[in-house]
């Protein structure tokens, strides 16, 4: 096999100005304009901060920023009570509950039943800073509360 040799090189060989374009000038794109936002809702509820969480097999929920917010910590000693199909938490000094190594919230088998929380259903906990209590909803009391909630807003949108 051959090797054909290279065509040679020419040392002033330049391009030719004629044949490369001039960038065109181009103004930057305008930025899309932001949309107005509605002003934030009043908050009478500043005090209770939420969280979601889903119990394990054992009844536990997880609650670690709730716990810090309330400054509990583990080892504190609590009453669970049920309250219009709620559960409510609040430190006791003669508690037969806990408050977990893992920042973990007990809730109790007999509470989980009256409530109708089951295993890795989510549950919204409503902590209560000036209460120092937390509320713990089950998925089926929040799930009628919004569907009433968008029941009213959806016949907003219909009367307009």
């Amino acid at each position: 096999m051959s090797r054909r040799p290279l065509p040679p090189r020419w040392d002033d060989e330049q391009l030719v100005e004629a044949l490369v374009p001039t960038p065109l000038p181009v103004a930057p794109p305008q930025p899309a304009p932001m949309p107005a936002l509605p002003p934030p809702a009043d908050q009478p509820s500043s005090g209770v901060l939420f969280d979601v969480a889903r119990p394990d097999s054992a009844g536990r929920v997880t609650a670690r920023p709730l716990l810090r917010a309330l400054g509990w910590a583990p080892g504190l000693a609590l009453r669970v009570d049920v309250v219009r199909a709620a559960v409510l938490i609040t430190p006791a000094l003669d508690g037969e509950h806990l408050v977990g190594a893992r920042k973990e919230l007990p809730l109790p088998a007999a509470a989980r039943h009256l409530c109708g929380i089951t295993p890795g259903q989510p549950v919204l906990l409503a902590a209560f800073r000036g209460g120092d209590l937390i509320v713990v909803h089950p998925s089926n009391t929040i799930t009628a509360l919004l569907a009433d909630r968008h029941a009213d807003i959806l016949g907003a949108l219909d009367d307009r």
